[in-house]
């Protein structure tokens, strides 16, 4: 049994994220009299090549609660099946059994959450809200079936003696502790609370979602290009291509997005549209209107609080990390603060740095947050000699895709071959890649790219798979996609990206590449902490200023030149620049997430609770955090990342020590060190525990100054473990 993702979260897992004491009142299907109609073409098995494709050229929202409740009641007779075996409980009739249920609902689920993510209408909004807490009630079910779980318990307990493989017993021990974690030892009373808690939740994660995509879909227009006054040229095309797609000929807008929104921040001289910008993107889920989500917010801390407690935990944060390489609240906020007191003070020279330029060229400007970026980057032009926008006519959109397939292939001998055109898309931008390994010439899976922002989209970037490999059933490969949201250019011109756009598809591309390469046997084994998650992502971001790359496919778009090593030196004196300013605005989102999980009670007013945390944290006033909690969606939009974005910090200790494995050989593309991650890291899931594959990988655990070299803060003693 997989995992269904609805709109990028986890609502439906093996483990049951929720509780139930009985069945979720969900309509059966009726039998149809002779003729009969056409089966819903969702249910149907995926097929075609590459060992069956998603059918989306058929999905359309009033298919989805027939194909829900025919995939629900088919998972059930199989539940069934398990419960009343008469044969003793094995490691084959229980823990794989379950493994092989519930496979319609995970391919109808997969369907489901790539709509709801990248073509969300009110029709998918309606259906999100009302099928959320009935798939939680249906997970919840798994969970507290207490004859399930007592033969999930017998293979366990004598797992010993009974010959398994070490896989056999990892996925054992996983589904186990799974199962206990979730709450499958409560009493009847207890799960039925842990129910009514989750499938609350639930609703007011899909109202979330709701309200976030709403305020996301907004945009912000300009009249007068002259109003654009410092912006590139790409830019200004660009924006003028929006507005005609959304029937405003004449105008140029400015979409509610960070790709579209961070560019204005940094070279629009024009400092009333830099304000009027960035408070609209600041505030979205913040404006006291329809779309306002402070009090689902306070709702939802409230209730994950109830929910902790009854499952044994002292706040939500413990029961969140209770499987994560950190283990718990303590050792996550130990690391952040080692980095949040250096980065603080590298603000303070920043701002200090800026405000000495404002005061020459407009001696009564006192630096605001939506003047950071804009005089970071005329320090970073007196200073390195290096204007951003010098550098983004070399990344063009299609040459960096090619280079994230050449990073693949140069690593770890993958191929990709386009085939759009000859399978199904959602959309008729996106783009597929059939993905072979080089050296056995086997087929691992597709890839699926999804480039560009519009309406109904998600804002953000973000990887998903329609389809996780496993081979206890038959080799599965994998359906792996990457979502972005680029602006487009104008007819016929080139869609030119940032250096940070750069790094972003490539960190994207790097969970792509992740899962490409696994190599499991089970379907639960894929699955790995969410804190060592990014830890494969960010470390593929190194590869975009490697020079092999930068001469490949860093091409002028208009002269084809490759990006002189002059420039590129320039870069490289420049990366440790701003890095108070990119520190400061993701930790405090980190911090402010963890201190609000951890409180015992939940009650929380969640605008004063950001201001009070971050006063008491000392924050910069000149920086926001980059996530402010009304518009915080790794959040609240499910549990995925609840209690959990200090995980991108954590992972990027062991991707700055990964780096570092490599740079100490000589050669960034050295084969071996590759392959040692290939083994250890990439290609085995969570068949072991994380800390002992890292472990494995680099001969011993990550170093915490590997990061602080990387962000140019001094570097202090490693704490040694109690």
């Amino acid at each position: 049994m997989r995992q269904i993702l609805i709109a990028g979260a986890s609502l439906l897992t093996l483990l049951g994220c929720a509780a139930s004491t009985g069945p979720v009142a969900v309509t059966q299907p009726a039998q149809q009299a002779a003729p009969a109609v056409p089966a819903n073409p969702l249910l149907a098995d995926w097929t075609g090549p590459y060992g069956g494709v998603p059918p989306w050229d058929q999905v359309k929202p009033e298919l989805f609660p027939g194909a829900f409740e025919a995939g629900i009641a088919e998972q059930r007779r199989e539940i069934d099946a398990i419960v009343n075996n008469e044969a003793p409980a094995s490691f084959e009739n229980t823990v794989v059994a379950l493994e092989r249920a519930g496979q319609t609902l995970d391919r109808v689920g997969s369907l489901y959450g790539v709509m709801t993510s990248n073509m969300s209408t009110p029709a998918y909004e309606a259906l999100d809200r009302e099928w959320s807490p009935k798939l939680t009630a249906v997970s919840d079910e798994i969970t507290f079936n207490k004859k399930l779980f007592a033969r999930i318990a017998a293979v366990y307990e004598g797992r010993a003696g009974a010959g398994l493989s070490a896989q056999q017993l990892r996925l054992t021990e996983r589904v186990y502790d799974g199962f206990v974690r979730a709450g499958a030892k409560l009493d009847e009373t207890q799960s039925a609370e842990v129910a009514r808690l989750n499938r609350e939740l639930a609703t007011l994660f899909a109202d979330f979602r709701s309200k976030l995509l709403a305020d996301e879909n907004t945009w912000t227009v300009v009249d007068n290009a002259a109003e654009l006054a410092g912006m590139p040229e790409s830019y200004i095309a660009s924006a003028q291509a929006a507005a005609a797609e959304r029937q405003l000929p004449g105008k140029w807008i400015i979409v509610n997005t960070r790709s579209s929104v961070d560019p204005i921040l940094s070279f629009a001289s024009n400092r009333a549209l830099r304000e009027k910008v960035w408070r609209k993107f600041v505030n979205r889920g913040d404006n006291g209107d329809a779309n306002d989500t402070n009090a689902i917010i306070a709702n939802i801390v409230k209730l994950r609080a109830e929910r902790a407690h009854v499952l044994g935990f002292a706040a939500h944060a413990n029961r969140r990390m209770d499987d994560t390489m950190a283990k718990d609240p303590a050792r996550a906020m130990d690391l952040m603060m080692r980095v949040w007191t250096p980065a603080v003070a590298r603000v303070r020279e920043e701002v200090r740095d800026m405000q000495a330029i404002a005061s020459r060229e407009r001696p009564r400007v006192t630096i605001e947050p939506w003047d950071y970026l804009f005089y970071a980057e005329k320090v970073r032009k007196a200073r390195y000699n290096l204007d951003q926008a010098e550098l983004k006519p070399y990344f063009e959109l299609n040459n960096m895709i090619n280079a994230s397939f050449y990073m693949a292939g140069r690593l770890y001998g993958l191929e990709f071959k386009e085939i759009t055109g000859t399978v199904p898309v959602f959309e008729p931008s996106v783009r597929v890649w059939e993905v072979t390994d080089r050296a056995s010439g086997r087929n691992v899976g597709l890839f699926y790219g999804d480039y560009f922002a519009r309406a109904g989209k998600r804002s953000g970037a973000w990887m998903t798979t329609y389809r996780s490999q496993s081979t206890f059933d038959g080799p599965e490969t994998t359906l792996a996609s990457n979502n972005n949201n680029f602006t487009r250019g104008a007819p016929g011109e080139p869609v030119l990206i940032s250096l940070d756009d750069a790094e972003t598809l490539f960190h994207e591309f790097g969970h792509a590449i992740h899962y490409l390469l696994q190599n499991v046997e089970y379907p639960t084994l894929g699955g790995v902490p969410r804190d060592f998650v990014e830890y494969p992502s960010q470390v593929h971001e190194h590869w975009v200023l490697t020079r092999d790359v930068l001469d490949r496919f860093a091409r002028h778009y208009q002269t084809g030149a490759s990006m002189p090593q002059a420039l590129v030196d320039r870069v490289k004196r420049s990366e440790k620049f701003n890095q108070g300013y990119a520190t400061v605005s993701y930790l405090s989102s980190a911090i402010v997430d963890m201190k609000l999980h951890t409180m015992a009670d939940g009650v929380v007013d969640p605008d004063a609770f950001e201001r009070q945390t971050l006063a008491d944290l000392g924050m910069p006033r000149e920086i926001v955090m980059r996530h402010r909690l009304p518009q915080f969606g790794h959040l609240f939009s499910s549990d995925a990342y609840s209690a959990g974005y200090y995980s991108y910090l954590w992972s990027e200790v062991m991707d700055a020590d990964t780096w570092k494995a490599f740079e100490e050989t000589g050669d960034v593309w050295s084969p071996a060190v590759a392959a040692k991650m290939r083994e250890h890291i990439l290609s085995n899931g969570n068949i072991i525990d994380r800390a002992d594959a890292y472990r494995a990988f680099r001969g011993r655990d990550p170093d915490v100054n590997a990061l602080l070299e990387v962000r140019g803060f001094p570097t202090t003693p490693t704490p040694r473990r109690r």
